[in-house]
């Protein structure tokens, strides 16, 4: 097995929304704010060459969307779905396998396209199986009020009518992964067992290394006190596991250790994925 980052480029929001309680004389330390209070974020995805698999877990915001749409969440940066694959050799018709933790558009927006007359949308990956699961799906679907605004039609139903998505409940052997709900409902963290260590992709669980003290929890989440029990629990049991974290959000720190103290648990070394 190979694992390897895939930078799909930056973008902003709120830091306020993206530390919920947590006062700004604190965050903004963390990650400092421009002037209009938004914060940089990465949209960092992770690929895994498995035999011949050829799996890629989230995808970022896409392009598809309207300026208007855009403008409000500051894209920047250089990087590129299609282009992170192509630096590895690769294209988005040679990855096999799509696995969303989630379908919020900042996660999913990549799997659909629009098709070449611009009049409808087709998935990115025609040669993948997409993998989501049955409650999440459902809830994604049907959304609520509070949620309706990331759970964007175009980016999710695509995948249904092409007739590629696959839902994890009816078996699925790729990986393992631990399902959390205080974000959103049924989101999946996947757990790799990778040269001899226990990599954990947290997905918006932790989205990043600022967000590891329990109390950090995002204003977006759905249940922000069903977060912080899950939290603490995957936070202990990963830290007595020596596991290392990938943060999709982190502007600037891909993996993490963890380590007790007597604040509780707290981040340890910082690296890249390349240097596992």
């Amino acid at each position: 097995m190979k694992l390897h980052t895939i930078n799909t480029g930056m973008f902003k929001l709120d830091g306020g929304a993206m530390f919920g309680v947590v006062p700004k004389t604190m965050w903004s330390k963390l990650n400092p704010p421009d002037e209009n209070n938004m914060c940089t974020w990465a949209m960092r995805c992770l690929l895994i060459e498995d035999g011949d698999k050829l799996i890629l877990i989230d995808n970022g915001i896409g392009n598809k969307q309207s300026d208007k749409f855009f403008g409000h969440y500051y894209l920047h940066g250089d990087d590129t779905l299609e282009k992170s694959l192509n630096a590895l050799g690769f294209g988005v018709d040679d990855v096999t396998d799509m696995f969303l933790t989630h379908l919020h558009f900042d996660h999913c927006g990549g799997s659909v396209k629009w098709n070449s007359a611009k009049d409808g949308y087709e998935t990115v990956f025609k040669n993948a199986t997409y993998w989501s699961n049955n409650k999440h799906w459902d809830w994604a679907t049907k959304p609520n009020a509070r949620e309706k605004a990331s759970f964007l039609t175009e980016n999710i139903m695509p995948m249904y009518d092409s007739g590629q998505l696959k839902f994890v409940d009816d078996g699925f052997d790729l990986f393992e992964f631990t399902e959390v709900f205080g974000h959103t409902e049924s989101m999946m963290l996947p757990v790799l067992n990778y040269k001899d260590k226990t990599i954990v992709y947290m997905a918006d669980l932790i989205p990043s290394a600022a967000h590891i003290p329990v109390p950090y929890v995002m204003g977006y989440d759905t249940r922000p006190l069903l977060t912080l029990g899950e939290k603490e629990t995957i936070l202990t049991e990963m830290q007595q596991k020596g596991a290392i974290l990938f943060f999709e959000h982190d502007p600037v720190n891909e993996c993490g250790t963890l380590v007790a103290t007597d604040k509780g648990i707290r981040l340890g070394e910082t690296f890249k994925l390349a240097d596992i």
